[in-house]
């Protein structure tokens, strides 16, 4: 009797210490929690995640990827309300549609000691139309406060198997616990991708399955479970059974950290935890093995042989007339290129689509205009082809759409256009009508592109620029009698920085323009602004203006404390985290220089000046230069800073981070005045 009690005992007490995260078994104690136990800093926790995702055989549709989730999350002020809205992206644009279904939510507050719920209903459930090929199920969850928690739950039916959309582990709030699977009949093999630098124990695990299915008498399927069944002929119908193994990859995992954006931080899901599952090929019972991704070269002839990819290269007849007009008398291979760039860019219009595959086709889009990124791009390719240059299309990834790091169709999602002359590819956007060959937008420079031929070979080659994106200003200054810094400012900017700028403010009016400027320098008034060269993207980009700085000069104790580098000082690192997991991102190599002057007032003199310097980053990734002298009526002070490398690895950031400090501390450093 005594070891039955003990054993009650036991059961009691461990039942009661594992957290129970069926749905509705939200306790007191989650409700209670004030702050999470090892992130004070959080806005909220996932309690518990759970995702499973299965490919079965329906008789009516056949193989299907069903994809169940459920989630309790825990909600600790305001700013965490946004874990209360879901957005579910629904893919529409082939013959047949995802769905989503079995939606169910439940906010729970505490009364006193008393749990309350307020459910999900229908006017918290909202469908978006985001683009022609995706839509979007968006739920809020009701009765949002500082302290609830949520739970809801839901199912995604897709027919779509060639990819397994991301399994997020990882978030920029801390994942208490986390248990996904996914299970898939033997007959499709998927590559596992991995992402990010949290360690994951995936276990694989296989078992028998069966699937039955009706055949109508006298009617031959080859033994294939193909799955579509034939018309009919005669009469009555089998039932038949195959018997198969069915593959499963699962991972539990607890107490995973967030990881939040910090400074230059790019794609910050490139680096967080999470699974993906890419088909790599399919065998079914009685047929031949199909490869789909198992290598880069052949995901590279799997896109080169689609009609909307490669086959969009062949035509040429209409536009051969134009493109010999247009190239008369040009013998040089750059100057053939910068003509037909130029064409395209000026002839098309871009429709804001994105993607790998042509959606009007190369013909139409021509006559009309108007077409998507590869419409325009691999119209692009064609025409250098035309004129005889070694052109071929590069798929790449944007930014916000993560690094293609293994084998994979569906880690690109655009094209540009590539032509090597020499040893050099030029690379070209025609959709940027600010882009110049060799200058593509930010949100391009993603690593590597894939460079594909139609030989079926292909290569990598470097997004990033070779050459520095550059700020050279000039500024003239002088200190007035109520010690006010004015002056005059005049800046060229090449490279990324002149198109970031001509994005950004070349279509604004001059106020909107002043505007801006006086943003990005609080402080200081700005007056007679000019931008040159704003369309003319061969130039480099020039701004003038002249400013009041009411806060560069400072009287203590009849002495003047002036700030060298006037309203262009760096006044605080932008590092500020202790350690960093992830690369720091600068998207580009840049060079700032400054030459500034300053007129020393009439009745006083330099007492002090701070020291030139001279500081270097580890293998020369960045340097700066501090340059200061005076004269008897002006100090003229220089400095140049540049980061040859646009990516910084995690194991340079503690030098990143003290470069940035030893840079800020200088450029704070003050010229001392004295009165005679």
């Amino acid at each position: 009797m005594r070891k039955i009690t003990w054993f009650a005992f036991l059961l009691v007490t461990s039942c009661g210490v594992a957290q129970d995260f069926r749905f509705g078994k939200v306790t007191v104690e989650e409700l209670q929690e004030e702050v999470h136990s090892k992130d004070a800093d959080a806005d909220a926790a996932i309690l518990y995640r759970e995702q499973f995702s299965h490919i079965d055989y329906f008789e009516n549709d056949g193989l299907m990827l069903t994809t169940e989730v459920y989630e309790r999350i825990k909600i600790y002020n305001t700013d965490g309300f946004d874990w209360g809205t879901q957005q579910i992206p629904l893919y529409t644009g082939g013959s047949k549609n995802e769905s989503v279904g079995k939606i169910k939510g439940v906010t729970y507050t505490l009364n006193g000691d008393k749990i309350e719920e307020s459910k999900l209903r229908n006017d918290g459930i909202f469908d978006e139309e985001k683009n022609k090929f995706y839509d979007v199920k968006k739920f809020t969850m009701p009765n949002l406060q500082p302290g609830c928690v949520i739970e809801f739950q839901y199912e995604v039916v897709s027919p779509y198997l060639s990819t397994i959309d991301e399994i997020r582990l990882q978030e920029e709030i801390p994942v208490n616990k986390a248990d996904v699977s996914f299970y898939t009949p033997e007959w499709l093999v998927y590559q596992l991708h991995r992402k990010g630098i949290f360690p994951l124990d995936i276990e694989q695990t296989s078992k028998a399955a069966t699937i039955n299915y009706r055949v109508r008498q006298g009617v031959s399927n080859g033994g294939s479970v193909g799955f579509a069944q034939r018309s009919s002929v005669g009469s009555g119908v089998q039932m038949r059974k195959i018997d198969y193994q069915k593959k499963g990859y699962k991972v539990l995992a607890q107490d995973i950290p967030a990881m939040r954006e910090e400074a230059y931080s790019s794609n910050i899901d490139n680096y967080r935890a999470a699974l993906s599952f890419e088909l790599s090929f399919t065998q079914y019972p009685g047929e031949p093995l199909e490869t789909i991704t198992s290598s880069w070269e052949a995901v590279s002839k799997t896109i080169y042989d689609s009609e909307n990819f490669g086959g969009q290269l062949k035509s040429v007849r209409f536009f051969d007339d134009d493109i010999d007009e247009l190239l008369a008398g040009a013998n040089d291979p750059v100057e053939k290129l910068a003509r037909i760039y130029e064409f395209v860019k000026q002839k098309m219009v871009w429709n804001k689509y994105i993607g790998i595959y042509a959606d009007e086709g190369v013909k139409e889009a021509y006559k009309s205009g108007v077409g998507n990124s590869a419409d325009i791009n691999l119209m692009l390719v064609s025409m250098l082809r035309y004129a005889g240059l070694d052109a071929n299309p590069v798929i790449l990834s944007t930014r916000d759409n993560g690094i293609p790091v293994f084998p994979t169709r569906n880690g690109f999602n655009d094209v540009i256009a590539g032509a090597k002359i020499g040893e050099h590819t030029f690379l070209m956007d025609a959709t940027n009508k600010m882009g110049m060959p060799d200058l593509l937008d930010e949100e391009l420079l993603n690593w590597n592109g894939r460079v594909i031929r139609e030989d079926g070979s292909s290569e990598w080659v470097n997004l990033y620029p070779s050459k520095h994106a550059t700020e050279s200003t000039i500024i003239s200054s002088e200190i007035t009698e109520d010690l006010v810094a004015v002056g005059t400012l005049q800046s060229r900017y090449t490279g990324n920085y002149g198109l970031t700028y001509r994005k950004n403010l070349g279509s604004r009016t001059e106020e909107e323009q002043l505007k801006a400027f006086e943003q990005m320098h609080s402080g200081v008034d700005i007056a007679d602004l000019e931008l040159k060269n704003a369309l003319e993207v061969s130039n480099p980009l020039e701004v003038a203006y002249n400013f009041e700085m009411l806060n560069g000069v400072e009287e203590v104790g009849g002495k003047l404390y002036v700030s060298p580098l006037l309203h262009v000082t760096t006044t605080e690192n932008p590092f500020k985290s202790e350690v960093r997991a992830h690369p720091v991102d600068f998207k580009f190599p840049w060079k700032d220089r400054y030459i500034i002057s300053i007129k020393i007032p009439e009745g006083y003199t330099v007492e002090s000046l701070p020291e030139s310097a001279l500081y270097h980053m580890t293998d020369k990734m960045a340097s700066y230069v501090y340059r200061v002298s005076a004269s008897e009526d002006k100090i003229n002070i220089s400095t140049e800073m540049a980061f040859n490398s646009s990516i910084i690895a995690p194991d340079y950031y503690q030098d990143l981070k003290k470069f940035y400090e030893t840079i800020v501390t200088k450029q704070n450093e003050k010229i001392v005045l004295t009165k005679i």
